[in-house]
């Protein structure tokens, strides 16, 4: 069999994130094309960087899927379908709307595929493809294969990544983590990561780990084995994980840069409300100040929309943000995925705007009526943000601040600047309404046209 694998991306968040310069491959097909063994081949289209042909050859086509992409993966799909390309979609969306997905598959892996996949290459091969694929999360990652980096085309010095744990122990309203995956913490084998690290040809990569930190144990084990590798690298953690400085120095002995801290808010109602008041806004900027003190930058996850939200936490945030001396920050709208508690809380109150997933991609667009402030006024509010935050001014000041990497912190922030100044609107305004009561409806306007709206539409 020739098996086509499409790491999908819709133009219009294409566009969003052309200009932004941390953009790492994805690791997902990569993986499972190492699972593929002659006589079979395998071939990977990123479209973040390559053209998808629905009319090329291809005996099995696997598309992973998150919902922001879940309109763009589907059209795919049908026209793979089309022209007689059997089509295995999974990944986050297929795994938490499985009966959605099925309408524009012939196969949907739901879950973990280390125990699907192989029976799906199976079956494939054999002409008797199941509808559904539900396999138990394996119970170890040891052994796990090596993910196919040289089938990727274009990512130059983004092309690594690495997991080395995966579940999370939290349970914020408003992540999907625990619906998609096995919510265990589960570890691999330090010498398998090392080994697997050292295959890198490029001198920097990324953990994709959700929570790198939560076993100290583990974490110190393997800092201490990566230090010999001599690469550098980043990870996402918890700030309340990063209060033991041994953690803190042998990560920067073992060559961490940055690490990207989940902060979301710097309202302590808005992080109750959801889930996440292990963070405590009071101990941010000396959390900070102690990562800083081991010469790594901070990357803030920041979001606005929580029911704790009013117009005030705009520029609340913005003085918080700068005084801590974030040298980053991922700024998004909150997002409510299918599935989680969040997403349930808001379709019980009719507060869910419409249910066009294009819409569910934290950056574009508004899904949802929030609690204290108009759909506009969120928009508008986090507009303002990045703009205030990537300003020149602010950069700058921030990096001041932070002392730390100020080249790398100011390409980082170029960077955003230059996605920023291309991608968002002056003033939106509201779509006409569609079907259901304050629905916002996308406008089909070609990729990377301004619609004037409650955010960008595809």
């Amino acid at each position: 069999m020739r098996i086509l694998l499409v790491t999908p991306e819709n133009p219009f968040i294409r566009a969003f994130r052309r200009g932004q310069l941390n953009n790492f491959a994805q690791l997902t097909m990569p993986y499972l094309a190492a699972w593929v063994r002659p006589p079979h081949d395998v071939v990977l289209r990123d479209e973040y960087h390559q053209q998808v042909d629905p009319a090329e050859r291809a005996d099995l086509v696997g598309i992973t899927c998150n919902t922001p992409n879940a309109g763009h993966v589907y059209a795919m799909a049908d026209a793979f379908r089309a022209r007689g390309r059997p089509v295995v979609l999974g990944g986050p969306h297929p795994t938490l709307l499985p009966e959605e997905a099925a309408q524009h598959a012939d196969a949907v892996v739901v879950g973990e595929a280390e125990n699907t996949w192989p029976v799906v290459l199976a079956d494939a091969a054999a002409g008797r493809l199941q509808p559904v694929y539900r396999g138990g999360a394996p119970d170890s990652l040891a052994g796990l294969a090596w993910a196919r980096r040289d089938l990727l085309r274009g990512r130059g010095l983004l092309a690594n990544t690495v997991v080395a744990t995966r579940g999370c122990p939290h349970r914020c309203s408003f992540c999907n983590l625990r619906q998609v995956y096995d919510p265990r913490p589960r570890f691999r084998p330090v010498e398998e990561v090392v080994a697997e690290v050292r295959t890198f040809r490029t001198p920097v990569f990324t953990f994709w780990d959700d929570q790198l930190f939560m076993d100290p144990h583990y974490a110190l084990r393997l800092l201490r084995a990566l230090q010999p590798v001599g690469k550098r690298w980043a990870a996402m953690v918890t700030l309340a994980s990063t209060r033991d400085d041994t953690l803190l120095a042998a990560a920067a002995a073992a060559g961490c840069t940055c690490l990207f801290l989940g902060l979301e808010s710097f309202a302590p109602e808005s992080l109750r409300l959801v889930g996440k008041s292990f963070n405590v806004v009071e101990a941010y900027r000396e959390g900070i100040e102690r990562i800083h003190r081991h010469g790594i930058a901070v990357q803030a996850g920041l979001v606005f929309g929580f029911d704790g939200d009013d117009s005030s936490v705009f520029e609340q945030t913005l003085r918080g943000a700068t005084r801590a001396g974030v040298d980053g920050a991922t700024v998004s709208i909150l997002t409510p995925f299918p599935g989680t508690p969040l997403f349930h809380n808001l379709a019980r109150d009719g507060r869910l705007l419409t249910r066009d997933w294009s819409y569910y991609n934290g950056k574009t667009a508004v899904a949802f009526r929030p609690a204290r402030m108009t759909p506009q006024a969120l928009w508008e509010g986090y507009t303002w943000f990045r703009r205030r935050l990537f300003s020149r001014a602010c950069i700058l000041e921030r990096v001041r601040r932070s002392g730390v990497r100020p080249l790398q912190s100011l390409l980082l922030n170029w960077g955003y600047r230059r996605a920023l100044a291309n991608r968002i609107p002056g003033d939106p305004v509201p779509c006409s309404p569609g079907d259901a009561p304050g629905a916002l409806v996308p406008a089909k306007h070609p990729p990377g046209d301004r619609c004037q709206g409650v955010g960008l539409h595809r």
